[in-house]
């Protein structure tokens, strides 16, 4: 019997397909998209940077015009660096690879974070204090010791995952697997692994309904992230002509975030689901113009750099750097051989790498590297593991405690677990790198004695946390171990948990 050789045409590449796939492009073209990928997150967040958490649980209004200049990208790479966060984030990862190869043991990427100079938040700042006080990844990561483990950091840093996996996102979720557990857990992984995937399928076609369904298939069925992103596609299909309609259904369904401090009973959402809604909501009814996508991910608020970022190097790499329009394109080749701040790579030097472990991914993942011919086997989406943070917790109250230069704090709570927001700080000029120490102590228990740098770079995010307490009343003290006049320990709020939504307690 003979074999039946399947040609199919995909964005201008042939696909052959006997009893696996292969796609042949040449390097220019695998380049070419490679740099579409990295050009397209850096116009993305550089554009949604001014909105950043500035229109929450609302949209930005269509008659409200979005910044857009020649030397605007130049601008902000030199003088507003912070902006880059998830960029730099990247290249840090970027650089490991470059430096101990593509086996690096998942250590060299914990380390070179935590002890990089620049500045950290949410889920990424809590690994970093995590492993720069003994818990290793992928603890780190964990939502029992990171309370920002659902939030929106590893999915703004895993686009270098797909993009060294053209058309393998198996293999990106493995890279993903190693490297995003160490500050992500549940659903706070599967954004990156979900974004990871699309970047690995833009390589293979210009259908973005196909790249969006086909990507989701990594995450699991059973998972609220999975559950999130299929009822955008499915709202696109219902309201196909109207994001704001499928952007009003995400609110009502999946705008409550019951994990980051920051979020809990506030409009504040910096939880992975919804944001990786908008990057959705921007690809589908954007519908491969990148004007379009970009200004929909943006509008959409929120995360509103981030988002933009994420769609706009997704869709960067379904077109290739030269067909990004040239209006977005305005002052980038200024802009490409600055360092982004904090390390030695450039937009310039990222293209390059990136090209580079692409081409090593490809050899060891069945592909072949002929000259300038590149044949790479395309892998079928698998799904990862399921994993599901906050199991049957639930936020029910949030009390004010405002109390600042503290000794000691005691309160008392009905529920199963509490997060205690506060921070330490220093009196005017004084060491920076000095240590708060302060005893835990539940229901006259001591539990942990917290250490609460005062330097910004190492700081503990919240004072302290516990979840799954029995259900009942619980008190709480605080004290300090080493009180010193120069330096303050300040709590700002806390906010209680149990095992049912506040509504189910009064019996509605």
């Amino acid at each position: 019997m003979k074999k039946i050789l399947l040609l199919v045409i995909v964005a201008g590449i042939s696909i052959r397909s006997q009893s696996q796939k292969s796609i042949s492009m040449t390097k220019q073209e695998l380049h070419d998209k490679i740099k579409g990928g990295w050009a397209g997150q850096t116009i993305g967040v550089t554009f949604g940077g001014p909105y950043e958490f500035r229109f929450n649980g609302t949209f930005i209004q269509e008659y409200q015009p979005l910044k857009w200049e020649d030397g605007y990208l130049k601008q902000n790479m030199l003088y507003n660096p912070g902006l880059y966060d998830d960029l730099y984030m990247d290249l840090t990862f970027v650089d490991v690879f470059e430096k101990y190869g593509l086996d690096a043991p998942v250590d060299s990427f914990a380390n070179a974070f935590a002890h990089a100079g620049y500045m950290l938040w949410h889920a990424n700042q809590a690994a970093r204090y995590n492993i720069l006080n003994g818990i290793k990844a992928p603890g780190s990561g964990h939502w029992k010791h990171n309370t920002h483990s659902e939030d929106i950091d590893y999915q703004i840093e895993a686009d270098y995952a797909g993009l060294m996996s053209p058309g393998m996102p198996n293999t990106a979720s493995a890279i993903s697997d190693k490297i995003g557990h160490i500050m992500n857990y549940g659903d706070g992984w599967y954004g990156g692994v979900f974004m990871g995937a699309m970047y690995s399928l833009a390589f293979l076609s210009k259908d973005i309904n196909y790249i969006v369904s086909e990507a989701l298939k990594t995450i699991p069925r059973q998972s609220t992230f999975y559950q999130c992103i299929q009822d955008v596609i499915t709202w696109h299909k219902k309201y196909p002509n109207d994001w704001h309609a499928n952007w009003f259904e995400i609110q009502k369904k999946w705008s409550s975030d019951i994990a980051c401090a920051d979020g809990i009973f506030r409009p504040f959402n910096i939880d992975a689901k919804i944001n990786s809604a908008y990057v959705v909501l921007g690809l589908l009814y954007g519908k491969g113009d990148f004007t379009r996508t970009l200004d929909i991910a943006t509008r959409a608020g929120q995360d509103a750099d981030c988002n933009p970022s994420s769609a706009g190097g997704i869709l960067g790499t379904v077109l290739g750097y030269d067909k990004i329009p040239a209006y977005w394109k305005m002052g980038l080749k200024e802009a490409e051989d600055i360092d982004f701040k904090y390390t030695t790579i450039s937009l310039n030097r990222a293209y390059e790498i990136g090209l580079k472990h692409a081409l090593q991914n490809i050899e060891r993942n069945g592909g072949k590297v002929s000259g300038d011919n590149i044949t790479i086997a395309v892998q079928t989406p698998e799904t990862v593991k399921l994993e599901q943070g906050f199991p049957g917790i639930f936020p029910v109250n949030m009390v004010s405690v405002e109390k600042d230069n503290l000794k000691e704090l005691s309160f008392e709570f009905e529920g199963t677990g509490f997060i205690l927001s506060g921070d330490a700080d220093m009196k005017n000029d004084n060491d920076p790198h000095h240590t708060i120490e302060a005893d835990l102590y539940i229901d006259d228990k001591k539990i942990e004695t917290g250490k609460f740098p005062t330097s910004y770079t190492t700081r503990k995010l919240e004072l302290f946390w516990k979840y799954e307490l029995p259900k009942g009343r619980h008190k709480v003290n605080i004290k300090v171990i080493n009180p010193d006049e120069r330096y303050m320990l300040n709590a700002n709020y806390y906010i209680v948990f149990s095992d049912k939504p506040a509504g189910s307690l009064n019996g509605k």
